[in-house]
């Protein structure tokens, strides 16, 4: 269980870096309000080391009798279990015989002697999983950045990146700076680079700098003049193909040997945009015949015509994002470089590059990608579905860009803890949508306010009559409910109540005569009657009130609508994978695996006060689940509403949906 083992690891690192103190126990109180154990049902390597940093911290076994836990009751409960546990009389013997869920990085609890986070024997941090301590990090000093491209929206994959980047930012009270990689024109768009910048808005990051590669266009080309003079660059004519076929076989330019005079002269005629340079790039000189391929001089700089999204005409040819990011990370005063494990082998070239410009190092941390299953990343594949008309647009719900998640009901907070918990491991973690999907439910759970909705196409009428019903089709009747039946506080509403009301489809076809069934929140019915179609299916239920009847006696328990004048005709869109397989390889078409249909919208009869809700609102729809409003209502429009997985591959009861509930 990768999130469990997440959470483990996210424990063990506060337990090692969080400082005795009221900090720490504030943190175990709120965590073990409604839990016995940190993590799971049983003790794992979060309760031993939590224990361990509040025993050491008050100095147990040097005159104290305990840590201070006063006004803590909960960690102080769990405080004094653990000590009533026989292991925790010997934690030597509990560590080593301790059962923990797989960690990240793939080992067992016992196995990893310094625990998450810890201090290896060398006393370097460990790397295998959480969020490590950041190597040669001094509070106050550390800045980290975010580098995004400006020719996308803001994925899932980049908000690991910078949730990553802010987290160890914060952690060492120093900086975050957001870059945008503006370096390819061909690609980017200010529609893009607006839309990052709302979208750490809603992310909850504020960034402590914001600049742009092209910032530093004019000192980039001087340090590539720099490596010409130098001999460390040369000037390649090649054709693109024959370029790669060369690299590949290790095979040196005919190029490489041209004298630093001749290449400098080529190269000033590349960035005015010369005629007779524009078939030119500019290649460092460093080892053809290196195991590492990105070492076998990589391009640095190319022409491209295209007009800059910021700097216009001004400039013909750039720098690639070879060249740019070890030049810009140095100037902009970057300690730490955190990127994906994918940039691996780029790691020697990036210091190759800094060692011969002469420029300040910057240490660079590598982190797994984060994937989830059905689920792709590729901005290039999502711009597909875009212009092939697949989805609305870069906002669709289906899609994992920040804004498509947000639509869908993802809640930040519960998606940072997310991010921070699965940690800054080089493990690449695959993950399935359900546990997130699950976590995220609890978020709503304690704010999301209460209705009930049925399909109109299939809702079947129950005619009701007796003690408590209405006595006539005109009169006007309500019941006062809890907006949140488990929490009162959170205030009330008035259920209307009428002799005529609706119900799902599937329920009506499943209720026998002379069956006693629930209508939620108001109370019993005995179904007298029931009319059914030349199909079999039910048309038309009569019944009677049974006051004295208890929900716990019925089997079917059923949502219902008033047929009232205010009832509401709300929209409901529920939403499957855009893509049916789990993990798409290289070799596979996506145009193979679409799901279809992977959006269904439906009409509904709802709760009269479901047109008052506002656009971002969330609420339960009872009986479905939760659903987020993306449309408020208004006279030309109904109400729309998106429906929001909770982690199950079905309906939160027998009540089916309109299409896969994932």
């Amino acid at each position: 269980d990768a999130l469990g083992a997440a959470a483990v690891d996210g424990w063990c690192e506060i337990a090692l870096t969080v400082p005795y103190g009221a900090d720490l126990t504030a943190a175990l109180d709120a965590a073990l309000a409604p839990r016995t154990f940190l993590c799971g049902h049983e003790v794992t390597l979060a309760d031993l080391a939590a224990w361990a940093a509040l025993t050491a911290g008050a100095g147990v076994g040097r005159g104290s009798t305990g840590p201070d836990l006063s006004g803590a009751a909960h960690a102080a409960r769990w405080y004094a279990h653990l000590n009533s546990l026989a292991a925790f009389e010997n934690p030597g013997m509990a560590l080593r015989k301790l059962s923990m869920p797989a960690r990240a990085g793939g080992s067992k609890g016992g196995k990893n002697k310094g625990g998450k986070g810890g201090k290896k024997a060398d006393g370097k941090g460990d790397d295998d999983g959480g969020c490590p301590p950041l190597e040669g990090a001094v509070e106050g000093q550390v800045m980290t950045r975010f580098p995004p491209e400006p020719s996308g929206y803001m994925h899932l994959g980049h908000v690991k990146a910078v949730m990553l980047n802010n987290y160890y930012a914060r952690r060492y009270k120093g900086k975050l700076l957001v870059r945008f990689d503006d370096t390819n024109p061909s690609k980017e768009k200010e529609e893009f680079a607006d839309n990052i910048l709302k979208d750490l808005i809603k992310l909850g990051i504020q960034p402590d700098v914001v600049s742009h590669t092209s910032d530093f266009f004019g000192q980039i080309e001087n340090f590539a003049r720099q490596l010409v003079r130098d001999g460390k660059a040369y000037m390649d004519a090649t054709p693109q193909e024959q370029m790669r076929d060369e690299r590949m076989k290790q095979i040196n330019s005919s190029f490489r040997d041209t004298s630093p005079e001749d290449n400098m002269e080529i190269f000033d005629k590349l960035v005015k945009g010369a005629a007779d340079a524009q078939h030119y790039c500019l290649r460092a000189k460093i080892d053809m015949s290196s195991v590492n391929g990105t070492m076998r001089d990589p391009v640095l700089f190319r022409y491209n015509a295209t007009p800059h999204i910021k700097t216009g005409t001004r400039f013909k040819a750039y720098p690639t994002y070879d060249l740019a990011c070890p030049i810009v990370d140095s100037i902009e005063g970057v300690t730490h470089a955190l990127r994906t494990t994918e940039y691996d082998d780029r790691n020697e070239q990036y210091d190759w590059l800094q060692n011969a410009m002469g420029l300040r190092s910057v240490r660079i941390h590598s982190f797994g990608r984060l994937n989830f299953a059905y689920t792709l990343l590729s901005k290039r594949k999502l711009q597909m579905f875009v212009d092939e008309g697949r989805v609305d647009g870069w906002f669709d719900p289906r899609f994992p860009t920040v804004q498509g998640l947000l639509r869908r009901g993802v809640q930040v907070p519960v998606l940072r803890d997310f991010i921070v918990l699965q940690g800054a491991s080089r493990r690449i973690v695959n993950m399935e949508w359900d546990k997130f999907w699950a976590k995220n439910k609890q978020a709503l759970e304690p704010t999301a306010h209460r209705f009930m909705a049925v399909f109109k196409d299939s809702c079947v009428p129950l005619d009701v009559e007796g003690e408590g019903v209405p006595a006539s089709d005109g009169e006007i009747a309500a019941k006062t409910i809890p907006l949140i039946p488990k929490d009162p506080s959170k205030g009330s509403r008035a259920l209307r109540l009428a002799r005529r009301v609706y119900l799902e489809g599937g329920d009506a076809n499943s209720i026998a005569e002379g069956e006693e069934i629930t209508l939620m929140r108001w109370m019993n019915f005995v179904v007298t009657g029931i009319e059914k179609d030349a199909a079999g299916n039910a048309v038309r239920l009569v019944g009677r009130s049974n006051p004295a009847g208890l929900p716990k006696n019925t089997k079917l328990k059923v949502n219902w609508i008033s047929e009232v004048p205010e009832k509401s005709t709300v929209e409901l869109a529920e939403y499957d994978h855009l893509i049916s397989k789990a993990k798409l390889e290289e070799t596979d078409d996506f145009h193979d695996h679409l799901t279809d249909p992977s959006e269904v919208l439906s009409m509904a009869y709802g709760d009269p006060l479901l047109n008052s809700v506002n656009e971002g609102d969330f609420v339960q729809l009872e009986r479905r689940g939760f659903f987020r409003c993306d449309r408020a209502y208004s006279p030309e429009a109904p109400a729309r509403f998106i429906m929001v997985p909770d982690g199950k591959a079905k309906a939160m009861s027998t009540l089916s949906g309109a299409a896969v509930h994932r």
